[in-house]
C-alpha cells in the first residue's frame, strides 16, 4: 500500500523533492518524539515499538541509513512512513510535515505536467489542527477582555500569574453563542471542518455556535506539540454544566490517548526516566513550576491502558531500563479508588509503581499555594511503593482485632502480594502482610499461593498431556544465517559490497523469503548501481513480489552485521565465499547421494558423469574454503 500510494503522490511533489527531504531529515530526531531511543550497538538505536505493545524493545533505527523496523511486528520504513503510520497522515502530509520542520519549498507538479503548481489542499487531520491553532489565539486573546476577569482570578487563586498563563496558552471562551465560530469561519475554515473538529456545534435552529463559553481552557497537545483539543473549566455559578467539559471525540483527539502536559514534559520523562501521574490541568502547572516537570494528567477520563502504552514508550520501560511511574491522588474516597485500580494496571508496567498523597490530603496545586513549590517536590520525593499502599488500604478496611476480620483481611490481601511483579519480593511481602494481621507466615503463604495459581487454571493444558516439539526455522540454519547477512551488505553498504555480492547468482540461496529479497535487489537495478540510503532500501522493497520478502527487507536494513569494528572488502568477500561454500556443500550432499543410488554397472555414463560433477564441486568448495578462512 505504501509503495501505491508513493507512486501515486509522487507526481504532485517533485521525485527531487521527495527525495531531498528523506536525506535533509533525521529519523532518529523524528521517532525520538514519540519513542525513547538507546544505542543498540553498531550506530543503531533501540526502543518499544509505538504500534504494538511489548515488554522487550523490538523497535530498532538506523540513522545511517535513515530507516527503522520493528523486529516484534513487521513495521517498517522511513521517516515518511513513520509519519503515516504513527500520526495516520497521508504521504503528502507526511512529506510537507518534514519539509516544514528542514525548512524545504517543495514544489508540486501535476500528474501528467512539469511545471510547479499551486499547494494542494492540506489533509483532513492539518486542517483541524489548523483550526484549532486559530481557536488557541482567539481564546488566548480573549482572556485579556474584561469579561475574562473570573479567568483571570481563577488562575490568580491558585497562583499562577500571567507568565504561567501565557506558558500554557491559557484562554478563555466568552458569553456569546458563535464569537469563534464567526471568527473561524471568516478564516477559511468551513462548516463541516468546525464541528469535526469539536470547536463548533449544531443548535436547535440549525445554526452553527460555539462549543465552549463562559470557560477557561486550557489547550490540550498531542506529543508532536499539535493542539489538538481543548479542557475547559466552569467559573460561573448560574453554568449548570459539568465542572470540566472537554472536546469530544475526534479524529485529532482520542481521550484515552491524551495526556495533558506531555509535549513540555516528555524529554524530561524520557531523560530521568520517571514520570508523575497527577488528576488535572492546574497540578500539571503547579509541578511544572515547582521543579516537577515531569508530570502529565488524562484529560476526562481514567488513567488506562492507552496512556500505559503512551508512557512506557517515553520512559523505555523495559526489564533493563525500569523507569519510575509516581500516581499522585487526593487523600479523599475517590482518590484512593483510583489508586487502587492504578495499581490493577501496574502489572503492564515492567518499572517501579508508587503513590505520593499529601499528609493533608491536598493535591499538587492546593499543596503549591499553601507551602510552596517545596513541599511539591517533598510530596513527590516521598513517595511511596504502590504496592504498600494498596495492602494498607485494603487492610485498613478489617477489624483486625477479631480473628473473622484477619482472615477476611489476609484473603483480600493475598491477591494484591500475588500481583506483584517482583517475584523475589513476593516473599518479604509475605512475612510484612502476617505481621500486620499479627497472622503466623504459614497460612498467609497459603494464601498467596493459591491467589498467584487460580487465574491460571482456567488456561492450563491438562496434567500429563505431551510438550508440542517446536519445530526448527528455515532461517536458523547456518547457511540461512549467511545468506541473511549478504542481503544486509546489499541493503547497508552497496557502494562496499555491490559489485561482489551482484556477481553471486541468486541460485546460491537457499531460503525461499532469502530468494525473493535476492530477486528484487536485482529487479531495482542490482547493489552496484545502487548509492545507498533509504531511498535504495524503499526501492528494493518495492520490488519485492510478496509481503514477507518486504518485511524481511526492512528488518535487514537495521539489523546491525555481524562484525566488530569498520566494514572492509574482506569482509565482503568472506562473506559471500561462505555464501557460496554453504551452497556448493549442499549440492555436493545431494550428489554423493544421488552417485549412491546410481548402479554404476548398468548407467556406467550416468555414474562417471555425476562422479565428475562431484570432483569438480569438491574442488571449488575448497577454494571456498580457503577464501573464507578466517572470517566471521
Amino acid at each position: 500500500m505504501y509503495g501505491e500510494e508513493v507512486a501515486e503522490m509522487t507526481g504532485r511533489i517533485r521525485d527531487e523533492d521527495i527525495a531531498l527531504v528523506r536525506e535533509r531529515t533525521s529519523i532518529a530526531e523524528i521517532i525520538s518524539e514519540t519513542v525513547t531511543l538507546r544505542s543498540a550497538g553498531g550506530g543503531n538505536l533501540k526502543g518499544l515499538c509505538p504500534f504494538h505493545d511489548e515488554k522487550s524493545p523490538s523497535f530498532n533505527v538506523s540513522p545511517a541509513r535513515n530507516v527503522w523496523y520493528c523486529f516484534g511486528c513487521g513495521a517498517g520504513g522511513d521517516a515518511i512512513k513513520f509519519l503515516m503510520d504513527a500520526e495516520h497522515l497521508s504521504f503528502v502530509e507526511s512529506v510537507e510535515r518534514l519539509a516544514g520542520r528542514a525548512g524545504l519549498q517543495l514544489r508540486y507538479v501535476a500528474n501528467d505536467q512539469t511545471t510547479p503548481r499551486a499547494r494542494p489542499q492540506q489533509g483532513q487531520k492539518q486542517r483541524l489542527i489548523a483550526a484549532h491553532v486559530a481557536a488557541v489565539e482567539f481564546y488566548q486573546g480573549q482572556l485579556t477582555t474584561p469579561g475574562a476577569r473570573p479567568a483571570r482570578e481563577f488562575l490568580a487563586q491558585r497562583g499562577f500569574d500571567k507568565a504561567a498563563a501565557e506558558r500554557y496558552a491559557c484562554g478563555f471562551a466568552p458569553d456569546g453563542w458563535d464569537l469563534l465560530t464567526r471568527h473561524l469561519r471568516q478564516q477559511g475554515f468551513s462548516h463541516d471542518e468546525l464541528v469535526i473538529a469539536g470547536l463548533s456545534r449544531p443548535a436547535r435552529s440549525g445554526s452553527l455556535i460555539d462549543r465552549f463559553r463562559r470557560r477557561l481552557l486550557w489547550p490540550i497537545r498531542d506529543l508532536a506539540g499539535d493542539v489538538v483539543g481543548f479542557g475547559a473549566r466552569k467559573l460561573f455559578d448560574d453554568d449548570d454544566s459539568p465542572k470540566y467539559l472537554n472536546t469530544p471525540e475526534t479524529p485529532i483527539y482520542k481521550k484515552s490517548h491524551v495526556l495533558y502536559g506531555i509535549d513540555q514534559a516528555k524529554r524530561e520523562i524520557a531523560k530521568q526516566g520517571k514520570v508523575v501521574v497527577v488528576e488535572g490541568y492546574t497540578d500539571v502547572m503547579a509541578c511544572h513550576l515547582a521543579g516537577v516537570p515531569t508530570a502529565v494528567a488524562t484529560c476526562g477520563t481514567a488513567f488506562g491502558g492507552d496512556h500505559i502504552g503512551v508512557l512506557r514508550r517515553l520512559l523505555l520501560d523495559t526489564e533493563a531500563v525500569a523507569g519510575e511511574i509516581i500516581f499522585t491522588f487526593d487523600g479523599d474516597a475517590a482518590g484512593q479508588k483510583a489508586a487502587l485500580r492504578a495499581f490493577d494496571d501496574d502489572q503492564r508496567f515492567v518499572g517501579r509503581t508508587f503513590i505520593a498523597v499529601s499528609p493533608d490530603g491536598m493535591d499538587p496545586c492546593e499543596l503549591r499555594l499553601a507551602k510552596g513549590e517545596l513541599a511539591v517536590r517533598d510530596l513527590v520525593a516521598r513517595r511511596e511503593p504502590l504496592v504498600d499502599f494498596a495492602l494498607r488500604h485494603v487492610i485498613g478496611r478489617h477489624d483486625l482485632d477479631t480473628v473473622d476480620g484477619r482472615v477476611e483481611a489476609m484473603r483480600r490481601a493475598a491477591p494484591l502480594v500475588a500481583k506483584i511483579k517482583d517475584r523475589e519480593k513476593r516473599p518479604e511481602y509475605v512475612r510484612k502482610l502476617a505481621g500486620d494481621l499479627g497472622m503466623e507466615i504459614e497460612p498467609v503463604q497459603r494464601a498467596v499461593l493459591a491467589a498467584a495459581h487460580a487465574p491460571d487454571r482456567a488456561n492450563t493444558a491438562p496434567r500429563g498431556a505431551p510438550a508440542q516439539p517446536q519445530p526448527q526455522s528455515p532461517a536458523d540454519s547456518p547457511q540461512a544465517a549467511v545468506e541473511r547477512e549478504a542481503l544486509k551488505l546489499a541493503l547497508q553498504a552497496p557502494v562496499l559490497a555491490g559489485p561482489m555480492f551482484d556477481a553471486v547468482e541468486a541460485t546460491e540461496y537457499r531460503h525461499p523469503v532469502h530468494v525473493a529479497v535476492r530477486a528484487a535487489v536485482a529487479a531495482a537495478g542490482g547493489a552496484a548501481a545502487a548509492t545507498g540510503g533509504a531511498v535504495w532500501i524503499e526501492s528494493v522493497r518495492h520490488a519485492c513480489a510478496d509481503l514477507a520478502a518486504q518485511a524481511l527487507v526492512g528488518e535487514l536494513a537495521v539489523e546491525p552485521l555481524r562484525i566488530d569494528g569498520e566494514l572492509d572488502p574482506r569482509y565482503v568477500s568472506v562473506t559471500m565465499a561462505r555464501l557460496q561454500w554453504g551452497a556448493v556443500t549442499g549440492r555436493i550432499r545431494e550428489l554423493k547421494s544421488r552417485i549412491q543410488r546410481i548402479n554404476p554397472v548398468s548407467n556406467k555414463d550416468e555414474y562417471f558423469a555425476a562422479f565428475g560433477e562431484l570432483l569438480s564441486l569438491e574442488q571449488h568448495a575448497r577454494a571456498l574454503r580457503e577464501q573464507a578462512a578466517g572470517g566471521l
